[in-house]
């Protein structure tokens, strides 16, 4: 990695707490041994017997964390983009996430290995706070994957979705809330357990009736009025 990479790096491990709480030489040791490494569209980052060995930073791209069903059907369980991380619980404990992280567009991924983990994190009470934090963060997000798949229709579901995904990236203007990044139709089907079909549907009847805009291509704004009428 060149001066200017590790640089960049280095700013977006700033921005995340657990990183951040770490003294200045030990984010600069940090972004110097973190293993980067660049994952097309679709390809497979870590498969689920690989996840208890690394926990990862993401550094461009946008990925995704599933979980194939026992009937075969991709569900997605969440979204990461850049600044996020992922797979820090299983190096808590040891013990493999019942989970695979693909590439949704290309990728650049920084892998944290256990020992570096166990080094830099385990011994900093700052950190531990922080990361006692985290643990509850990620215990909310596995209620609001609970509340989405246990809602009683196909439209509740897409809503649910749309909601859990502005609150954790929207961005809010005049229009409403922007999700700041494409989601597919096909994407949104597998975070709802939903055919693709049915979601293609519902997002029409919702730009109809008002309550969502989507722009660009894939771009979606949810409007005051989705907001109203959940």
């Amino acid at each position: 990695m060149n001066e200017t990479g590790r640089h960049s790096h280095l700013k977006t491990l700033e921005h995340i707490p657990i990183f951040s709480c770490l003294l200045p030489e030990d984010k600069l040791r940090l972004s110097q041994i973190i293993s980067e490494k660049h994952f097309r569209k679709n390809s497979v980052i870590l498969m689920e017997d690989e996840s208890k060995n690394f926990m990862y930073v993401v550094f461009s791209g946008k990925i995704k964390v599933i979980r194939i069903n026992l009937d075969g059907k991709e569900q997605i369980l969440v979204i990461r983009k850049k600044g996020d991380f992922f797979g820090e619980m299983t190096l808590l404990d040891g013990k493999a996430q019942p989970a695979t992280i693909v590439a949704m567009e290309d990728a650049t991924v920084g892998l944290i290995s256990k020992n570096d983990f166990e080094q830099y994190f385990m011994k900093d009470e700052k950190v531990l706070k922080q990361i006692i934090s985290l643990l509850c963060e990620r215990l909310r997000e596995s209620w609001v994957m609970l509340r989405v798949l246990g809602q009683p229709d196909a439209e509740a579901r897409v809503r649910a979705v749309l909601a859990h995904i502005s609150s954790v990236y929207g961005i809010r203007d005049n229009r409403g809330v922007i999700i700041p990044f494409k989601l597919t139709h096909k994407e949104l089907a597998d975070f709802a357990s939903l055919a693709r079909e049915t979601v293609s549907r519902l997002l029409m009847r919702l730009s109809q009736s008002g309550d969502i805009e989507i722009i660009g291509s894939k771009n979606i704004i949810l409007k005051p009025a989705f907001f109203d009428g959940k």
